[in-house]
């Protein structure tokens, strides 16, 4: 998981959460351990009724999709900003259970740029309605969240991407200064089409894919020629950068 998780959870303190230690009361543990599994259940609920109602769904949606009522719920969960910090939360695991291994692999230039889009493009497609809640401020319009779950992604993928590019750029001797610039650019770029494509899908996933594979390609490309240094977008360079997102206090 990433920082803002960490910083979210001084939102929801009365209710455990997975990265907490056991305490070694084997009884008080499993009870914890209980509540926390309750608790991702309805998270998955709340997501399923979020593709059904969309952005403007109820705690009784979530507590009806979960075969429950709502006081139930709400053993689980401070209030409605608790449960949809922890939907925030979910949809940035599922994008970056995606995205780390399709950025980090082992592929020539061009494919592995394809496959970190499509994993992007994947996981919108599949949660059109979270992303749209998340992406365009419904969060903060409905309930009172002192987090930008989107913005904050895209900082920690604009900061990944930017150590990424930036180990690559050195590799063949060119000044890693543009890689901050062209991490943040290429992360606003996408997430902009992405916005476009929800809303018009006038074209399908993989067109869309490839398309903007192409124009991050030509950029790539073209900056890399204009130093004398030609890539072939087919093979894998010699060696593979990878990138590591870790929360901030792993990585001290």
């Amino acid at each position: 998981m990433i920082e803002r998780v960490k910083r979210n959870s001084k939102q929801s303190s009365k209710h455990p959460t997975a990265g907490e230690a056991d305490t070694g009361d084997a009884r008080r543990d499993r009870w914890r351990k209980h509540r926390i599994a309750r608790r991702a259940e309805f998270v998955e609920a709340a997501l399923r009724a979020l593709d059904t109602h969309g952005p403007d769904l109820g705690m009784e949606d979530v507590a009806a999709e979960a075969g429950v009522t709502k006081p139930v719920l709400y053993r689980h969960f401070d209030d409605k900003a608790d449960l949809y910090v922890a939907l925030g939360q979910r949809g940035t695991e599922i994008l970056f259970q995606r995205l780390i291994p399709a950025i980090n692999s082992e592929l020539a230039p061009v494919p592995r740029i394809r496959m970190a889009l499509d994993a992007f493009f994947s996981v919108i497609e599949e949660h059109p309605n979270l992303y749209r809640l998340l992406a365009r401020g419904g969060l903060q319009e409905k309930v009172v969240v002192k987090s930008d779950v989107v913005a904050e992604d895209k900082e920690l993928i604009a900061t990944a991407l930017t150590a990424l590019l930036g180990d690559y750029m050195r590799m063949f001797n060119m000044d890693s200064g543009a890689a901050e610039p062209w991490a943040h650019g290429i992360v606003g770029m996408v997430q902009s089409t992405g916005e476009w494509w929800l809303d018009r899908r006038s074209m399908g996933r993989d067109s869309v894919v490839e398309y903007l594979t192409q124009i991050i390609w030509a950029a790539i490309d073209g900056l890399s020629r204009q130093q004398g240094i030609v890539i072939d977008p087919n093979l894998p360079l010699e060696e593979n950068k990878v990138v590591q997102m870790r929360k901030e206090s792993e990585a001290q």
